[in-house]
């Protein structure tokens, strides 16, 4: 056994652990804490294929990012982990028949009849300039650059429509308008009241 693949088995052993950690255990903060385990030990595993730039974007991106978002949210809500547990037994068995048909889906199409390592470049296959995001770039601004421009237009779309039904006005709903706040002048605002002094009682009549 080489060094690499040693290496690769040890991440991967993580890998899995820390996967199955994510949705065995019952505090949904620790839940987050073990995916964000399994971004970082993927994100080595690219590193030893030579996917640099994916790796990158793996932490970047998720760990980064929605990693801590999902934290913030986990941790802002008040959730009920005693109401969490009541269902587990009872959908566990419905949860492994549909984990275990995904495994199946998976060996299928990731087999080494489609993925095996004659379809791809072994590491250190290359020369010492060889850049994985050069290589990545040539290919998504050249043979696939029309499906990336299609989906720069969906994502685009969808970032629009997104937007729309945020801003979208509801009744009852009260909004401001900074323009109008900041052309206001001090007539329409302040008005100034002339009052008569204030007659005394008629308690203090009596008393005088």
């Amino acid at each position: 056994m080489t060094f690499e693949t040693g290496v690769f088995y040890f991440f991967s052993t993580i890998l899995l652990l820390s996967a199955i950690a994510v949705i065995t255990i019952r505090n949904p903060v620790q839940a987050a804490l073990f995916l964000v385990l399994s971004f970082f030990t993927a994100s080595a595993i690219w590193m030893l294929l030579e996917a640099e730039f994916l790796a990158i974007t793996l932490v970047l991106v998720y760990v980064g990012a929605v990693m801590v978002l999902f934290l913030f949210v986990v941790m802002m809500l008040d959730i009920n982990l005693v109401r969490l547990r009541e269902g587990f037994w009872r959908y566990l068995p419905l949860g492994g028949l549909i984990a275990l048909l995904l495994v199946i889906e998976m060996a299928l199409v990731l087999g080494a009849r489609n993925f095996g390592l004659s379809h791809f470049a072994l590491p250190g296959g290359h020369g010492a300039g060889y850049s994985n995001t050069a290589a990545l770039g040539m290919q998504l601004y050249t043979t696939y650059v029309y499906p990336f421009e299609v989906a720069a237009v969906i994502l685009l779309v969808a970032i629009v429509a997104a937007i729309a039904l945020t801003m979208r006005r509801r009744k009852g709903t009260k909004y401001q308008n900074p323009s109008s706040q900041i052309s206001v002048q001090r007539a329409s605002r302040v008005r100034l009241v002339k009052m008569e002094s204030e007659k005394p009682s008629v308690a203090a009549d009596v008393k005088g």
